[in-house]
């Protein structure tokens, strides 16, 4: 993996957002829109995934964080490039709390691919994270929850969908969203009307709501 886009906090660190990017793109492709939103004493880290063949994409090399052969509800995964990819996940957030960050004071988030993993690794994470910002995307490996959980069942969560998304389809967003509500306590799932697979402003300013309500 190369080196992630960092945002240094402006005022003292106290707090740390880990953005997972969707396919094909890089850390640079959300780093700006996040500093834009984040607290002034939270530190960004956007990581770009990998280049590795993509079966979806008739096998062409893209940044991806595991493999994706299928984007219908039912259809196969990329388990072991899932796993492997959540465990570089832990180490990020590991790496931030030996530097003193508490993992309460840590929140996973991403768009498309990249929410779908942190989702994965929230829930696969034994300690309690800050809360999760899961934009335009779904549950891996959902049929092994929530017996794969091992996370609090306190952990926030925020999942963001456009109802015209014609990439991830909606509907497998809300049927993400309706597992996740079975096992955890505190999750949000948000429409946003018109939205096709992308993010907005107003989007983007109930993420910078909700991750000042996580962390302050």
């Amino acid at each position: 993996m190369s080196a992630p886009v960092i945002v240094e906090a402006t005022a003292k660190q106290t707090a740390t957002l880990i953005f997972m990017h969707g396919l094909g793109d890089t850390g640079h492709g959300w780093s700006s829109a996040l500093a834009a939103i984040r607290p002034p004493f939270m530190k960004v880290i956007c990581p770009t995934a990998p280049t590795q063949p993509v079966s979806l994409n008739a096998g062409f090399r893209m940044p991806s964080w595991f493999d994706l052969k299928t984007l219908d509800i039912g259809g196969p995964e990329d388990e072991p490039g899932i796993r492997a990819a959540r465990d570089d996940v832990h180490t990020m957030i590991q790496k931030e709390v030996n530097a003193g960050i508490p993992a309460n004071r840590i929140v996973l988030g991403g768009f498309s691919q990249g929410g779908a993993l942190a989702l994965y690794s929230a829930l696969t994470f034994a300690q309690p994270l800050a809360g999760v910002v899961a934009l335009s995307c779904w549950l891996p490996l959902h049929k092994q929850f929530p017996g794969a959980k091992i996370s609090s069942d306190e952990v926030p969560i925020f999942q963001a969908h456009g109802d015209y998304d014609p990439v991830v389809p909606y509907k497998f967003g809300q049927l993400s969203a309706s597992l996740l509500k079975s096992f955890m306590k505190n999750v949000t799932f948000k429409t946003y009307s018109g939205l096709s697979h992308s993010s907005s402003d107003e989007e983007m300013s109930d993420v910078k709501d909700i991750i000042s309500k996580w962390v302050n």
